[in-house]
């Protein structure tokens, strides 16, 4: 196992700042499906973070977990905001985005959002600790 002496841990902390990026982006689709959930074909938006960061990951297969996110190529993994089911509506008016599910989604990232922050913050508290 690895300590923290071993690790770039600015590399964490980089990766966890694209992700809180990536999360306040989301908040912000969110928001904007939420305020037009009656206009006429509107389609709902979301954020692609996720996916990327996880073939980023992939592409260093057979390496250790700091290893693959120092390998990161940080400038390439941007969170894009993208229309969801652009061709789908289950409405007449043309509309997809469903108000119950988005409620959900906003939830589940507020909790994603606070539980990258605290993970910042341990990051921090774990190079404080290295420092003393």
């Amino acid at each position: 196992m690895s300590s923290l002496m071993d690790t770039n841990v600015f590399d964490y902390v980089n990766v966890l700042d694209k992700a809180l990026d990536a999360s306040a982006l989301r908040h912000e689709a969110i928001s904007n499906n939420l305020a037009n959930v009656d206009t006429p074909n509107y389609k709902r938006e979301d954020v692609n973070f996720e996916v990327q960061l996880a073939k980023a990951l992939r592409h260093s297969r057979y390496k250790s977990m700091d290893a693959k996110v120092a390998d990161l190529k940080m400038n390439r993994l941007q969170p894009l905001a993208y229309k969801d089911y652009a061709g789908f509506s289950y409405r007449i008016d043309g509309n997809n985005v469903d108000p119950d599910t988005e409620g959900v989604y906003l939830a589940k990232n507020q909790i994603v959002y606070q539980g990258l922050e605290q993970s910042v913050a341990q990051e921090f508290k774990n190079l404080q600790a290295v420092m003393k």
